[in-house]
């Protein structure tokens, strides 16, 4: 049995050795392409090609890290397989990068330090390469550590890092605009969590609870569907599309709201035609938010590819602007194959190490369903939406996290409502119950071995006592189980909760820190 059991774990083992192997090659395969086929795009000058490959390895690492908001909560309510789920966001983020990815991107991420005070040209080069190879390290450490953080953050701290070593002093930061990021995140998964949380208790308020629960989802379902479309066309137009059409919110709003009256009559049709198979209960309630869930999933990708291919693309951008013409601009054209490095390399790096965060945020945190899923998907979108109105600063991840926080909790508020307490001093009665049964049957087996001499009846007694033990350990197993399940419903495992928001409140300091280490580094090396 031993031997067998050792055996498993030694093919587990290779198996899983044999997957890191062909992960690891595949990434450095890239890389390797990128250095290549970069090292004399300024002759005389490889430097670019190591900021390149800098930039390759950043995009993989936000592949990793980052598109598993996008798309966790519906692998985690099983409205997509995790494969269904890769190949989507793959083709979307490479969509929405290289189709509606900027064409002139600023240097230095969200004007956080002054470009002027660089004394040559050189050390802004080196410092925002050392901000790049500090974030992708960052964000490598936190997806192995299996904690989702904003790569905006990541490849903020690194350019405030680099930035001040380079030019040896703190003045050179806008301490304004550092305030508002640290702002961010706070405000981000609060709005988030609140907003996914109302609509989760709108639906179940409104359909769930009813006694009548499939009119309710027939009516209203087409509705909640049509305020996600609404969401999700103007966000995707203020957001997405932001590089290719300069629209203001009323015009995009205007346009979302046609586009949610188009979608509601197409959805109550739909629903109407799939009447007869729908049951009266909570589950089919969810089947009919599993296709706006996929959509949702593929717009969140498309707009991330769109917008964060930048973290990437950006500072190289820069590298390769400042050295072709030998000054700093606060503004650089991003030029193809830097854009194609940002595409392919987020979707390689989502393909090989991403599903490890994608298990984090859809399941590892608190259980999800599609309805949970679904006001997760619009609370992403909506918070966007509020938060650039009112000109706040927000960070796409931190409202996705913090929609999964808040739905957990309000299913916890609700549970203990629910008198969910009751349950769980119930299973702890039958434990306790279990445990001392199963210590009376090993207390008189003891006793039964301990005798010199035994009788046919003694053994026979002996025999039955292992049994009634066996069966009791069974019984024991089976209703911790019970018990665990029942906590699982009632809490968020607080610490992914603590691990997570610790990562995201060391962010910016990890990268900066790293980043001057790096910045000193190539100094050293060069001069």
């Amino acid at each position: 049995m031993e031997i067998n059991t050792f055996e498993k774990m030694q093919k587990k083992a290779a198996k899983k050795s044999q997957s890191d192997f062909l992960r690891l090659g595949l990434s450095l395969v890239f890389m390797a392409l990128v250095l290549l086929a970069t090292w004399n795009k300024i002759p005389g000058n490889p430097f670019l090609a190591v900021a390149a490959l800098f930039g390759a390895y950043m995009a993989m690492n936000i592949g990793a890290n980052d598109v598993a908001n996008n798309v966790g909560p519906a692998v985690g309510s099983r409205a997509l397989t995790m494969m269904g789920a890769i190949v989507i966001a793959a083709i979307f983020e490479s969509m929405g990068a290289l189709i509606a990815g900027a064409d002139v991107t600023g240097t230095i991420k969200k004007g956080i330090i002054d470009p002027a005070a660089f004394a040559h040209p050189s050390y802004f080069v080196w410092a925002m390469t050392a901000a790049l190879l500090a974030a992708a390290l960052w964000l490598n450490i936190a997806t192995y550590l299996k904690a989702p953080v904003s790569t905006t953050h990541s490849i903020v701290g690194g350019v405030m890092g680099g930035g001040i070593a380079a030019a040896g002093t703190f003045s050179i930061v806008h301490w304004g605009t550092m305030g508002k990021i640290a702002a961010s995140w706070v405000i981000s998964p609060i709005l988030g969590g609140l907003i996914a949380a109302a609509f989760l208790y709108a639906i179940k308020k409104t359909i769930v609870f009813k006694e009548d629960t499939k009119g309710a989802a027939m009516k209203l379902v087409p509705i909640y569907v049509a305020v996600m479309g609404w969401a999700f066309v103007t966000y995707l137009i203020l957001k997405g599309l932001k590089h290719m059409i300069k629209l203001g919110f009323p015009t995009a709003a205007g346009i979302g709201f046609l586009g949610a009256i188009a979608i509601y009559l197409f959805v109550k049709k739909a629903i109407a035609k799939y009447a007869h198979k729908l049951e009266n209960d909570r589950e089919s309630v969810n089947i009919l938010f599993t296709i706006p869930l996929i959509f949702s999933a593929a717009l969140l990708s498309f707009a991330h590819g769109a917008n964060d291919v930048a973290n990437a693309v950006g500072p190289l951008a820069g590298i390769y602007d400042a050295l072709a013409h030998a000054e700093i601009a606060t503004k650089a054209a991003i030029p193809l194959w830097v854009m194609v490095i940002g595409a392919i390399g987020i979707s390689l790096g989502l393909a090989l190490y991403g599903p490890k965060l994608i298990k984090t945020v859809g399941s590892e945190i608190t259980e999800l369903d599609q309805m949970r899923a679904f006001s997760i998907a619009l609370a992403a979108a909506l918070t966007v939406i509020l938060a650039s109105q009112l000109g706040l600063p927000v960070s796409s991840t931190h409202i996705a996290l913090g929609g999964v926080f808040g739905v957990g909790f309000l299913r916890e508020w609700i549970d203990r409502t629910q008198r969910l307490e009751h349950r769980i001093q119930e299973e702890r009665k039958v434990i306790e119950e279990l445990k001392i049964k199963r210590e009376a049957a090993r207390k008189e087996l003891e006793d039964l071995e301990s005798k010199s001499e035994k009788t046919q009846e003694d053994y026979e007694r002996i025999v039955q006592l292992f049994q009634t033990v066996e069966a009791y350990e069974k019984e024991l197993k089976k209703e911790s189980k019970a018990l665990k399940r029942v906590y699982k419903t009632r809490y968020v495992k607080r610490s992914a909760v603590r691990k997570i928001v610790a990562a995201w409140i060391i962010t910016v300091p990890a990268a900066g820190v790293v980043a001057a280490v790096i910045f000193y580094i190539i100094k050293g090396i060069m001069l």
